[in-house]
C-alpha cells in the first residue's frame, strides 16, 4: 500500500521515513486564510486549534486527491495523508514567526512555560482507482522549554534561522532539542505528524498499517 503525503514539509517527511515509510509527496494548493475565513463565517465562530488543524489537513488531502486522484491525473493509488499543526501558548495560537524579532519574542515568552501542540490529520483512501472513504484524527502534546535558558542562547538560536518557518518557533528534532525540558504526549506529534494517529486512521479505513512499510 502506497502512502501519498499532501505536504512539502521536510519534518513530516522525515517522521515517515524514520518509521519505514517512503511516501510520494504532492504540494497542496490551498488558500488557507480564505478557506478558514469561509469556514468560520459558516459556523458563526472562530475555529479552535484542534478543529483548525484537522480542517486544514482535510483541505490539503482533498485538494491532492482532486488533482491527482481518480478524477484527476490518476497518479494516485493508495492512501493520501494531509496534516496541519498549531502551537498554543497561553491559549493563543502561534503560527510560524517568519521574522527574527517575532521568533525571539516568542522564545522568551515560552521560556520556562508549557505550550500545547495540536496535530490534525486527514486520510483519504484512494486505493483501487476510486475514492473509498476518509477519516480524520487529532493528536495533542505539551512542550515545556527550560527555565534557565538565557537571552544569548535564544538569540543564537534565532540567528540560525531555524525557527522562522516552524509553528511555535522550535523543533524537537533540530537545534532547539537541547532547550526542551519535557514533552508529554506522542513525540512525533510535536514534529508535526502523529504516527499513532496515522496507524489508527489506516486501520479505521480497513488497511494494515504495516503494509505502508516500504523502506
Amino acid at each position: 500500500m502506497r502512502l501519498y503525503l499532501a505536504s512539502t514539509s521536510p519534518a513530516r517527511l522525515s517522521v515517515l521515513r524514520a518509521a519505514g515509510i517512503e511516501p510520494l509527496c504532492f504540494a497542496p494548493e490551498v488558500d488557507e486564510e480564505a478557506e478558514v475565513a469561509a469556514r468560520e463565517a459558516e459556523h458563526g465562530r472562530a475555529l479552535d486549534a484542534p478543529e483548525l488543524t484537522e480542517y486544514l489537513g482535510r483541505l490539503k488531502a482533498e485538494d491532492v486527491v482532486r488533482r491527482h486522484g481518480p478524477a484527476g491525473t490518476g497518479e494516485i493509488d493508495g492512501l493520501v495523508l494531509g496534516g496541519d499543526s498549531a502551537f498554543l501558548l497561553g491559549g493563543e495560537i502561534l503560527g510560524k514567526p517568519h521574522v527574527p524579532e517575532v521568533a525571539l519574542a516568542r522564545a522568551k515568552r515560552h521560556r520556562g512555560e508549557t505550550g500545547v501542540l495540536h496535530s490534525g490529520h486527514w486520510l483519504v483512501d484512494c486505493s483501487g482507482g476510486e475514492v473509498r472513504g476518509a477519516a480524520g484524527a487529532i493528536d495533542t502534546a505539551t512542550v515545556t522549554l527550560s527555565a534557565d535558558l538565557d537571552d544569548a542562547e535564544l538569540e543564537a538560536y534565532v540567528a540560525t534561522g531555524e525557527p522562522l518557518q516552524l509553528a511555535g518557533g522550535f523543533a524537537i528534532d533540530g537545534l532547539a532539542g537541547a532547550f526542551i525540558e519535557r514533552i508529554e504526549g506522542t513525540p512525533s506529534c510535536v514534529i508535526g505528524l502523529s504516527l499513532p494517529a496515522l496507524r489508527r486512521l489506516v486501520r479505521e479505513l480497513g488497511h494494515d498499517y504495516t503494509a505502508l512499510w516500504n523502506r
